[in-house]
């Protein structure tokens, strides 16, 4: 088999091909790399579309209104069946495909989704509260009405819209085998979502009454009547790391009430400057918690302070006999 000994400076064969070759590969790649289309380039926009900082709405009168900017957030809960899972606080998150992601710096439709432990709004997990049949923006969202959740992924010409189907031998979620929950652009009822309230026995007394922020609720799918959930055991390898599955499946205990992993929060953003979400609050010691302190304390100590004596009833079966 002949082998080229030759150094690249000698001119054999089709040198003078060759050396055009080469110019025009060089000349290409710098027209690509000032237009900002290289592979490296268009990756990198992308991420930086997903990860870029968002401004979520501050509720005025504590509950949520159309048009309003927030984050669906998993509440932190124990997993009781798997001893492996995700804890903390988890959102609602687009997850392109790992593959197409490195080769476009556009949006895949349709998109993925998963919940990840974000706690900043970002272009990837912030959504919007968006109409669903002739609501004003800025109207009050209320149980049992129909909404919209739509996303932008940190791009300002483009609108993806929550969405899910009935579940086929062939479209169904990744580990559970569910209903799957993906991102579309096609406006249609199956964009549509309700908000109900988490207990049973009130949600009929709830139906119709404003839907508050920053507070557990359900969130249902109009068309199948699965509930959004999030299951914290099962986890994908995405772009941004490991994350847990989303889907739409309503878990039910022996009691015929959700499951903590059915519960969802619509997170507003935090009055302070120096705080991105409401969850950054530190949160306030009860009240009743406060008072059996005090009184802990005056039994251990009498004579400390200036409050009348605390008279402690202890139930007659807890003396000895």
């Amino acid at each position: 088999m002949a082998q080229n000994l030759y150094g690249p400076r000698v001119r054999i064969g089709n040198w003078n091909e060759d050396v055009y070759l080469e110019e025009e590969i060089m000349k290409d790649f710098l027209a690509k790399r000032d237009k900002g289309q290289l592979l490296i380039q268009r990756n990198r926009r992308l991420k930086e579309n997903l990860l870029r900082p968002m401004q979520l709405s501050v509720s005025e009168d504590g509950y949520i209104h159309y048009g309003d900017k927030v984050m669906i957030v998993s509440p932190d809960h124990p997993e009781t069946e798997a001893d492996l899972f995700l804890r903390g606080d988890l959102s609602l998150c687009m997850t392109p495909d790992e593959i197409k992601a490195h080769l476009s710096n556009e949006l895949e439709v349709p998109c993925g989704l998963s919940a990840a432990q974000i706690k900043i709004p970002v272009g990837r997990n912030t959504f919007t509260i968006l109409c669903a049949a002739g609501e004003v923006i800025g109207q009050v969202l209320r149980y049992g009405q129909n909404f919209r959740l739509g996303i932008t992924g940190g791009f300002d010409d483009r609108m993806l819209y929550l969405s899910s189907d009935h579940r086929t031998l062939l479209k169904s979620s990744k580990r559970s085998w569910l209903q799957e929950v993906s991102l579309t652009h096609e406006d249609s009822y199956l964009n549509c979502w309700q908000p109900a309230f988490p207990d049973p026995q009130l949600r009929l007394e709830y139906e119709g009454s404003p839907v508050p922020a920053n507070t557990k609720i359900l969130i249902t799918h109009c068309h199948t009547n699965r509930g959004l959930v999030a299951h914290r055991h099962l986890f994908l390898r995405t772009y941004f790391g490991k994350e847990a599955e989303v889907a739409a499946h309503t878990y039910l205990d022996s009691h015929r009430v959700e499951k903590p992993k059915n519960h969802w929060m619509l997170v507003t953003g935090a009055p302070r400057k120096d705080l991105s979400t409401m969850l950054d609050l530190p949160k306030p010691p009860a009240e009743d918690t406060q008072a059996l302190e005090q009184v802990r304390e005056q039994v251990s100590d009498p004579g400390a302070g200036n409050t009348p004596d605390v008279h402690v009833c202890v139930p007659q079966c807890a003396l000895p006999m």
